[in-house]
């Protein structure tokens, strides 16, 4: 049996190690946002019948994610889903996978018996792409998770049309693509054996209700649908990314907010003393660390109440955005009470 990953947002888990409240911890371990659509009442009719596939909820998605006529859409329970099903669906191969990334993407395909690569950043950006020729399916996070480095649609395309003409498949994984404007490859979705998969969860701060969608050629969606079987997303989730996809003057604020907090973080964590950052809209990526820095930091954080995701290969720490003001004084006062020990281990 593999391993499963570890990933942020086991709250209670720290709440029990460091003997604190549950309900006092900032948790910036997840890089959802914390100030999400918000949800309305579910009527109790929709509890009461069977999810309706014809819904009209694909067309949503497709609109949503400017996909062409030709694609596809598949609403999915959260991408998670997606990621446990496809690797079933061809023949054991070899598949190529970010590192770092999320690491959900190859522990599936690896589970279902393909050969798992991974390809690390220097080189999905060199020039050489020999490296591509080996592969029979490439997972590509974009932007990734956790660096927020965004690869070009142009290289994208490329590397699928070299896949594609010898039967193989381009995942690209999308889930923080918000702010991201013309990079997402959902708009080339009908053509074969490229995958794009979108998230609910991440931009409009519905992780707990597992919302997404697969867009690709229409053959690929019904071999995934067919995989995933019946009802296996559930009514209320239906009805609720309905409603928040429809709901475009929250998604064009919310953009806006979240630019401007992501930059905000961005800024307090360098007037700490902290190196550069990377990131998305939703949270930054802090590398150029020891891993014995690093985990002091997050200790240090960690006794005040304050869970950050701790990353060892390569050692590094990625911060979610706080939601309240007080969040945010919160962390900034944090982080002051821990400047002498930063400087020491981070900048000196």
């Amino acid at each position: 049996m593999v391993a499963r990953p570890h990933h942020g947002g086991r709250l209670n888990n720290a709440a029990k190690r460091w003997d604190i409240p549950f309900d006092q911890w900032l948790d910036l371990s997840t890089g959802i946002n914390p100030l999400g659509w918000p949800v309305p009442e579910v009527p109790v009719s929709v509890w009461q019948r069977l999810p309706d596939p014809d819904d009209g909820l694909a067309n949503l998605l497709g609109a949503w994610v400017g996909a062409p006529e030709d694609a596809a859409c598949v609403p999915v329970s959260g991408s998670q889903s997606a990621i446990m099903a496809l690797p079933g669906l061809r023949a054991p191969g070899c598949v190529g996978v970010p590192v770092p990334g999320y690491q959900e993407h190859g522990h599936w395909w690896k589970r279902l018996g393909h050969r798992v690569l991974g390809i690390p950043p220097e080189q999905m950006l060199d020039d050489d792409e020999g490296w591509l020729d080996e592969l029979d399916v490439l997972v590509c996070i974009n932007p990734n998770n956790p660096t927020g480095d965004l690869i070009p649609v142009e290289r994208l395309l490329t590397w699928h049309r070299n896949l594609s003409r010898r039967g193989g498949w381009l995942i690209v994984d999308e889930a923080f693509i918000e702010g991201s404007d013309g990079q997402s490859m959902a708009r080339f979705a009908g053509q074969t054996g490229l995958i794009v998969m979108r998230s609910l969860g991440k931009f409009f701060g519905l992780a707990g209700l597992r919302a997404g969608a697969v867009i690709t050629s229409a053959p690929m969606a019904g071999l995934l649908d067919d995989a995933l079987g019946a009802w296996h997303l559930n009514g209320p989730a239906r009805y609720l990314m309905a409603k928040a996809l429809a709901d475009q003057r929250w998604q064009t604020e919310a953009r806006q907010r979240l630019a401007r907090d992501s930059q905000r973080l961005h800024h307090l964590l360098l007037h700490a003393g902290l190196p550069d950052s990377t990131g998305t809209l939703l949270f930054r990526y802090l590398p150029q660390l020891s891993l014995e820095q690093v985990h002091a930091l997050a200790d240090g954080l960690a006794s005040r109440g304050i869970l950050v995701r701790v990353f060892d290969q390569p050692p590094a720490l990625r911060f979610g955005l706080p939601g309240s003001e007080s969040d945010w004084q919160k962390l900034e006062q944090a982080l002051a009470d821990l400047t002498k020990h930063i400087d020491r281990s981070v900048t000196g």
